[in-house]
């Protein structure tokens, strides 16, 4: 078969393009970044929520015998609509199904997108499904639980990353969930992209256990081979405080799955009716702990759960770093600068050379805390601390012998933007 892929990019996307290029498909890739380079996928870089012209999609539909839609966002923010990948550009994507003869399409929602709309998550989850039932096409709408695997991103890194913390906080007003391993899930969209499947379907996707958030990190705690953690209930003030940072984060372009979203569909929980689906494709879900056991935690694991909760710290850190001395130079610190200045012979430049370095120190630091500009404004940060440490032993060697340090420090802040390089990317 040929398949349009939307959301190729992303953790289900990726692992489903994966499987159908394994099993001799060719694959249409659709994403915001280009992927891979595979056999038999062609890849077609598009921002969906803004696709919604329906000569784009049809040009995206040649030659194509299925549709599979795994795009989704979690919250709106910069660059990010919900009702725009869920709703507008899918509708759109589902007309020109209809016109072109491209019969099948299997779609993911989300579980609980059937029951009270607590989110714009949900509600657009909904919508999007209301849309294609619509249509006169072979569909069929898979409402995944929480997707695990062993890819880490979004709520399987989260559960990594809370596992890697001395204490087992239990959050307060969550309800279950009914995890699902990314296999299985994979192992559904391909199953149902036969033409002799069922259509017309609405499945939930999820496990049969229902366990609780402590739960379920205790056994990734478990899997990574970490002691035995404290335990402790957060307050809801604490829990309110993670949720409003997720947001701020988000406001900046970062997808921290601790978001207010997210605090929403917490309370629902991920829970459904798994035995529909177990009927119509004879997958029986795996347990969780059984999935974990199947492949042992490394090393690169350890660190990667470790990293994922210091990732957000150093960002903040080294960004607040930047902009907080260039604040203190245009401040308190500026007679100290004008004495550096005198010092290394720059009189004639001193306040305007102390304004452009303020300047270009707080624009690093704000290019740091945005995601879309974090990695060109470290390596800005790094080019700037070695100009800084070069400049400053050129003009003032004494500043190597001074007790504080101040060229001393240089070093451990770069070794910190190096950190910072490292780890900025999402997935």
């Amino acid at each position: 078969m040929r398949v349009l892929l939307l959301g190729a990019s992303g953790l289900i996307g990726s692992a489903v393009l994966a499987r159908l290029v394994r099993e001799g498909h060719d694959v249409r890739a659709v994403g915001r970044r280009l992927g891979n380079e595979l056999p038999r996928v062609e890849w077609v870089r598009m921002d969906i929520a803004r696709t919604t012209e329906f000569g784009q999609w049809r040009s995206c539909l040649g030659e194509v015998d299925a549709v599979v839609n795994c795009a989704g966002v979690l919250q709106d923010g910069p660059g990010d609509s919900t009702r725009g990948v869920h709703v507008d550009a899918a509708d759109v994507l589902y007309r020109a199904c209809e016109e072109e003869g491209v019969r099948r399409v299997v779609h993911l929602s989300a579980i609980g997108a059937d029951r009270e709309s607590l989110s714009p998550f949900s509600a657009t989850k909904k919508a999007g499904e209301e849309a294609l039932r619509a249509k006169d096409l072979d569909w069929v709408i898979l409402r995944p639980s929480v997707v695990v695997g062993r890819a880490a991103y979004g709520g399987s890194a989260l559960f990594r990353g809370l596992a890697s913390l001395p204490v087992l906080v239990k959050m307060p007003d969550t309800g279950p969930m009914q995890i699902v391993q990314l296999d299985d899930l994979v192992s559904t969209i391909v199953f149902f992209l036969a033409s002799e499947a069922p259509a017309g379907v609405t499945l939930d996707v999820a496990g049969r256990e229902r366990l609780e958030l402590s739960e379920v990190v205790l056994a990734y705690r478990r899997w990574l081979r970490f002691r035995d953690p404290w335990r402790m209930s957060a307050p809801r003030w604490m829990a309110s405080l993670l949720y409003g940072l997720g947001d701020i984060a988000a406001a900046f372009g970062w997808r921290p799955p601790v978001r207010s979203t997210a605090r929403k569909e917490f309370v629902r929980g991920a829970v459904g009716d798994p035995e529909p689906w177990i009927a119509a494709t004879g997958i029986e879900p795996t347990p969780l702990a059984a999935a974990l056991a199947s492949e042992p935690a490394s090393v690169q694991e350890r660190w990667f759960a470790r990293l994922y909760i210091v990732k957000p710290l150093v960002i903040f850190v080294v960004a607040a770093f930047w902009i907080m001395t260039g604040l203190v130079s245009l401040g308190p610190g500026w007679d100290v600068g004008l004495s550096y200045m005198r010092e290394g012979g720059l009189e004639s430049v001193g306040a305007a050379g102390i304004i452009a370095g303020a300047v270009a120190d707080i624009v690093i630091g704000i290019g740091i805390a945005i995601r879309r500009t974090a990695r060109l404004a470290l390596y800005a940060a790094l080019a700037l601390s070695a100009a800084y440490m070069i400049a400053g032993t050129f003009l003032l060697p004494r500043l190597w012998a001074d007790p504080i340090g101040p060229m001393m420090k240089i070093w451990p802040i770069m070794v910190l933007i190096l950190v910072a390089i490292a780890v900025v990317e999402d997935r």
